[in-house]
């Protein structure tokens, strides 16, 4: 016995000398945006990562597309620096290793600190970047509604814990500072950020902001503007992996992902660069099948587990909001708030749409009430804003009809009480603030404090 564990003591101490193999091919061609490896086609898989050594660092890529004779890499860096006849190796499938640690810090879409605060401690489970959503019958149900302190949001479109809820706006309406009165909302364990193609001056200005109060429980990733489409495109999954790490853990996470339509951009560029054809817009068909399964690894996870309430903002291009990648994304969540520029040009913000806007799980937070006051609110809006040129006009006169009468005197209240600073306080109860300003009150949120 004793001699059969010395045996199996040598065999261990053995292969630990053995070096590791390492499957390599060699670089045959180097354009803008790829470069091509030959002798390696049998070895790799879509997704897989290689790298190369430039400068002392290994500089990785994706394997985009494989043929009989190579594969093409399109790499993570900004630019190219490999030449022909560079020697690139295989290093597997692309997986972060979070730990409970990574609260408060900041990486890049790698899952490298970003923050000037020294190593990330690794976990002990490896979670993948690109993995497929929960089976859909081992989900669990959603029940627990979820206050945002958003009093437009609270009233018109509330939100439940693992929902899934977009924010469409066009640029320059008020996406980014939504989202961020929203990052403060409470009763979450964890929060993880995905910062896509933002400008690298609001990364800061967001972190030591809005999210300043919350970043002790926060996960950052950030991919800047000026970032390879790879490291875009990989921002959002880095994200949901973490994300999903923590739901596992049992915590109830908030994920924030600014914005999916840069990811898109990104995952099209990525895909125009492995030879697919586009079909819809310049996007091919490769982006319309990332979209759902990007946005479905959010939401509820197993029963016993956490769940991972998702916020999606959704840049419109040019104010389109039927554009292909926003008619895919919204058919895939749970609701949209929809922002509209000529509320923002009244000087109204939050600029929510009330009348476009849906939240399709509201009737599990309203009560048989509210629910009908919200119903009654929507309608006396539509009636206001149906009759905006005829009053204009001077084609309205009081007392001819009491519905539109009623309208005119309490709309612009309502537009009053829905009004809110992002750095106020956030709304306790927003129907109750609504209820004050129609007696003629200002809502909680808005009055000034007492010493």
């Amino acid at each position: 016995m004793h001699a059969m564990a010395r045996l199996e003591a040598a065999i261990s101490a053995a292969l630990v000398d053995i070096p590791v193999v390492r499957v390599g091919g060699v670089v045959n061609e180097v354009a803008p945006t790829h470069y091509r490896l030959n002798g390696i086609s049998p070895f790799v898989k879509l997704g897989d990562r290689v790298g190369y050594t430039d400068g002392g660092r290994v500089a990785l890529g994706e394997v985009v597309r494989i043929n009989d004779d190579g594969a093409v890499i399109k790499p993570f860096d900004a630019r190219i620096s490999v030449g022909i006849g560079a020697v690139a190796f295989r290093m597997g499938a692309m997986a972060l290793s979070p730990h409970p640690s990574w609260k408060g810090r900041v990486i890049n879409a790698l899952g490298e600190p970003i923050d000037g605060r020294g190593v990330l401690m690794r976990g002990e489970r490896a979670m993948p970047v690109d993995t497929e959503p929960p089976p859909a019958m081992t989900r669990a149900r959603i029940r627990k509604p979820l206050r945002t302190g958003v009093r437009v949001v609270d009233l018109f479109t509330p939100l439940c814990e693992g929902q899934r809820i977009g924010i469409f706006a066009g640029s320059g309406v008020g996406k980014s500072t939504l989202l961020s009165m929203l990052a403060r909302a409470q009763g979450f364990d964890s929060v993880v950020v995905s910062l896509v193609g933002e400008r690298g001056r609001e990364v800061r200005e967001f972190l030591e902001g809005a999210l300043a109060p919350n970043l002790s429980r926060s996960v950052v990733v950030v991919s800047t503007g000026d970032e390879s489409p790879m490291m875009r495109r990989l921002a959002p999954q880095s994200a949901l992996a973490v994300a999903e790490y923590f739901r596992d853990l049992g915590d109830s996470v908030l994920l924030i992902v600014d914005s999916v339509t840069r990811y898109a951009h990104a995952a099209r560029d990525v895909a125009l660069a492995a030879g697919e054809p586009a079909v819809a817009r310049g996007y091919t068909p490769s982006v319309f099948s990332a979209l759902p399964k990007l946005l479905e690894r959010a939401g509820p996870g197993s029963e016993g587990a956490g769940s991972i309430t998702g916020v999606f903002s959704v840049l419109v291009d040019g104010d389109d909001h039927n554009d292909p990648v926003a008619d895919a994304i919204r058919g895939t969540l749970d609701g949209h708030i929809v922002l509209d520029r000529s509320i923002a040009d009244q000087g109204r913000f939050p600029a929510v749409n009330m009348l476009g806007s849906i939240s399709r799980l509201a009737d599990l937070v309203w009560s048989k009430d509210e629910r009908e006051l919200v119903r009654r609110l929507r309608a006396m809006i539509s009636r206001f804003e149906d009759t905006r040129d005829l009053r204009l006009m001077g084609g309205y006169h009081a007392g001819s009809d009491t519905e539109l009468d009623q309208a005119v005197a309490l709309v612009p209240k309502i537009y009053d009480a829905l009004r809110q600073h992002p750095e106020g306080a956030a709304c306790k109860d927003a129907f109750a603030d609504l209820a004050q300003v129609l007696r003629g009150g200002a809502p909680a949120a808005q009055q000034p404090r007492t010493s």
